[in-house]
């Protein structure tokens, strides 16, 4: 079953993960200097939040694919919406090595569709996947 990935990019951390650990009703999975994540499985959700430098606001949305095979169906949804779909296999981003699919919604909204394969130590940084607009973690760089 696939989770909901939401990316939040904030001015303050430890003023949102105070509002979030409150609106959740839980404390994050991932807590670093930099950034936060919650695994929820009501709503199923995988919500992040990051200080980065980056303009605060939604970063991206995506779906977390529990297997391979899920990962490869929601690209070929990706990829029947007539969208451009990058392909990045081992990603280090967010403390999490990921194979993942990039797109940008008709509304310049930047989706990944992803598969994490292990947790890493570093927030990390993978820029190789060219696709219009982005600018947040990880996403592909114009």
């Amino acid at each position: 079953m696939k989770r909901f990935h939401i990316h939040i990019a904030v001015d303050d951390l430890e003023r949102n993960i105070d509002f979030y650990n409150t609106l959740f009703q839980a404390e994050p999975s991932v807590r670093e200097a930099d950034y936060a994540k919650w695994m929820l499985d009501d709503p199923r959700i995988n919500f992040a939040i990051s200080m980065r430098g980056r303009q605060p606001g939604l970063d991206h949305l995506g779906l977390q694919a529990e297997s391979p095979a899920e990962l490869e169906s929601v690209q070929q949804a990706l990829t029947d919406a007539v969208l451009p779909v990058a392909a990045q296999k081992q990603a280090a981003c967010c403390y999490a090595q990921s194979d993942k699919y990039w797109t940008v919604d008709p509304q310049g909204i930047a989706w990944e569709a992803f598969h994490s394969l292990q947790s890493i130590p570093m927030f990390g940084e993978d820029d190789a996947i060219q696709l219009p607009p982005a600018s947040a973690c990880c996403k592909p760089k114009t």
